[in-house]
C-alpha cells in the first residue's frame, strides 16, 4: 500500500511481520531502547512526512514500558509530520479497569484513552475489549473487531459434534458475550454462577441479608409488582386478616441437600391452603403471579409433594472447596460457618436485613457493587476458610461444553466452572475458549495439568512466551493477523468495517 508505514512496537514483532506480510510490504525501521535508569527511547529511522501511519502494539508482561514505548512512538510519528497516526491495540491495556470499584478508584482505561489523544492518535484498532462502552472514552474513531468470527470457524473445523455443543459462561458477568456465539451457531447455552454456602445455624438475620428473595412472604394485598390488587368490595376484612396471621405463621424456609433454599408448608392450615380459603375475588382482567403459583402449590399437595422448581432438572450444584469441586459428604472448612453466622441480638444485622424493603441506592449508582473482575474473583475462589456453593444452570450431559470469556488471567474460575460442567453436569469434552491468552503466572501450567479441559483456544493478541506454549499440549493460539492486517487495509482506503464482523461458513 502506498503511502503506509507500519511500525511494531516491542511487545508483538512477531504478529507485525504476519501483518505486513499479508498486505505485502515491509516492516518500517524504528529504534527501541532504553536508558540505564530505565527510560523509554525510540528513534523513527523512516520518513513519515505526510504518511499514514500504523503503530502495533498489545499488552504484554511489561505492561507500563509498553505503554509509555506506544505512546513516544506516535509522539515520535507526529513530530515527523505524518498525516494520520492509528494505533493497532490487539490486547487494549487496562481495559479491566474501565469503571470505579470502589469510592476513591480510578478509572483508569479512561486516563489511557486520554493519553493517547495527546500523543496524536487519530484512530484505533483493536480486538474484544473487556467493556464495549470503552469505546466512549476516546475522542477518536475506534474499530473494536471481534474474534468471534474466527472462533466459531475454528469451532466449526475442530469441534467433533459441534451442533449438539453446550456454550456456557463462567459467570453471570460473560452472559451477552456467550449468547452472541451461541446465536451464530445456533447453539443452546448454559451459565456457571457461585455463592458463599449457608451454615446450617444461621440466624433469621443472616439468612435475610444472604437470600432476601427466598422464604419471605409477600406482603398482604399485594402483587407481585408491589400494587394494590383490586378486590370485591363485599369480602369482609377479618377474613383477610386471617388469611395474613396463618400465612405468616406456616410458611418456612427449608434447604435441600445442597444447601439450596426451598419453600414448604407444614402444619394443619398451610399458607396455600390458608390462602385458598379466604383469597379475595380478583377482577377478571387482573391475575397476579401469586395466583399462579398458588395453583402449582395445589397440585402439589395433591400430589403430596413439595413445591419445587419446574426445571430443576436443568439446575445442578455443587460443592466448591479452594476452588474444586468435592463430594457431597466432603467436611465442610471450619471458618465456613462460621464466617456466615450472625448472632441473633445483633442490631446492625436486623437493620441491615430491614433494609431489603426499603433499599438504598449504592453511592456510585445503581443498586450495587461493580463486578468482581477475574482476579477478585479467583482470589474469592482460593479462600481456604469459606466453602462455596457453584450452580450449573443448563444440560451439558453427555455433550462438548465451549467455556467462553473475553481473557483467560488466572485459572481458579476455569477450571472450577470445567471441572462442574463435567463432575456434576457429566460433559464429554470441554474447551476453554478465550480471545487474549494473559495466562498470568503459571495459569496455563494449572490448566494444562487440569484432566477436566480438554484444549485451551486463545489468540495471538497477547504474547505468549514460546516455553510455555511448548510444554501445553492443549494450547491452541488462533491467528489474528489476516483479520488486522484487513481492518489495516480498509481503514487506509476508507472502506467499510462491516464485512470482518459477518460470520463466512466454510
Amino acid at each position: 500500500m502506498r503511502g503506509t508505514l507500519i511500525f511494531a512496537g516491542s511487545s508483538c514483532p512477531e504478529l507485525t511481520d504476519k501483518i505486513c506480510h499479508n498486505l505485502g510490504m515491509a516492516r518500517a525501521d524504528a529504534e527501541l531502547s532504553q536508558f540505564s535508569n530505565g527510560e523509554t527511547s525510540v528513534r523513527i529511522l523512516t520518513s513519515v512526512r505526510e504518511k499514514d501511519v500504523f503503530v502495533v502494539q498489545s499488552g504484554s508482561p511489561k505492561i507500563n514500558d509498553t505503554i509509555m514505548e506506544l505512546l513516544i512512538m506516535i509522539s515520535a510519528c507526529k513530530g515527523g509530520s505524518a498525516n494520520k497516526i492509528t494505533a493497532v491495540l490487539p490486547y487494549f491495556p487496562y481495559s479491566r479497569q474501565s469503571k470505579k470499584k470502589s469510592h476513591r478508584g480510578a478509572i483508569t482505561a479512561r486516563m489511557l484513552a486520554n493519553l493517547l489523544g495527546v500523543a496524536g492518535v487519530k484512530h484505533v484498532i483493536t480486538v474484544d475489549l473487556h467493556a464495549s462502552q470503552m469505546q466512549g472514552f476516546f475522542r477518536c474513531p475506534v474499530d473494536n473487531l471481534h474474534a468471534e468470527p474466527l472462533i466459531a470457524r475454528w469451532i466449526r473445523r475442530n469441534v467433533p459434534r459441534w451442533q449438539e455443543a453446550v456454550v456456557v459462561s463462567k459467570n453471570a458477568g460473560g452472559t451477552k458475550r456467550v449468547t452472541s456465539l451461541a446465536d451464530a451457531l445456533k447453539l443452546n447455552f448454559g451459565m456457571v454462577t457461585t455463592d458463599k454456602k449457608r451454615g446450617p445455624n444461621q440466624s433469621l438475620s443472616a439468612s435475610m441479608i444472604s437470600y432476601p428473595l427466598v422464604g419471605l412472604d409477600r406482603q398482604p394485598g399485594l402483587d407481585t409488582a408491589g400494587d394494590q390488587v383490586r378486590t370485591n368490595s363485599s369480602e369482609p376484612e377479618n377474613e383477610a386478616s386471617a388469611t395474613d396471621s396463618g400465612r405468616s405463621q406456616d410458611s418456612r424456609t427449608a434447604a435441600d441437600a445442597q444447601g439450596s433454599p426451598r419453600m414448604r408448608a407444614n402444619g394443619v392450615h398451610s399458607r396455600n391452603s390458608a390462602s385458598r380459603r379466604s383469597a379475595p375475588v380478583r377482577s377478571q382482567t387482573t391475575l397476579s403471579q401469586s395466583s399462579v403459583i398458588d395453583e402449582l402449590d395445589e397440585d402439589a399437595e395433591a400430589d403430596g409433594l413439595e413445591y419445587n422448581d419446574q426445571r430443576a432438572h436443568e439446575v445442578t450444584h455443587g460443592r466448591l472447596v479452594q476452588g474444586h469441586i468435592v463430594p457431597d459428604d466432603f467436611p465442610s472448612p471450619a471458618g465456613s460457618v462460621a464466617d456466615t453466622n450472625v448472632p441473633d441480638d445483633d442490631p446492625m444485622a436486623m437493620s441491615h436485613a430491614s433494609s431489603f424493603f426499603a433499599p438504598q441506592p449504592h453511592a456510585l449508582g445503581g443498586s450495587g457493587d461493580a463486578g468482581a473482575s477475574s482476579d477478585e474473583e479467583d482470589d474469592i475462589l482460593k479462600d481456604p476458610k469459606v466453602e462455596r456453593t457453584i450452580t450449573l444452570v443448563g444440560d451439558v450431559k453427555d455433550r462438548p461444553v465451549l467455556i467462553i470469556d473475553d481473557m483467560i488471567d488466572k485459572p481458579g474460575s476455569w477450571i472450577a466452572a470445567a471441572e462442574t460442567v463435567v463432575k456434576r453436569g457429566r460433559a464429554n469434552k470441554v474447551y476453554c475458549i478465550a480471545t487474549h491468552g494473559v495466562f498470568g503466572g503459571d495459569c496455563l501450567e494449572q490448566m494444562q495439568a487440569c484432566d477436566c479441559i480438554d484444549a485451551i483456544v486463545v489468540t495471538n493478541s497477547y504474547p505468549i512466551p514460546e516455553h510455555k506454549a511448548r510444554n501445553a499440549s492443549k494450547l491452541v493460539v488462533l491467528d489474528l493477523s489476516f483479520l488486522l492486517a484487513e481492518a489495516i487495509r480498509r481503514n487506509h482506503y476508507g472502506e467499510s468495517m462491516s464485512p470482518l464482523f459477518q460470520h463466512l461458513m466454510d
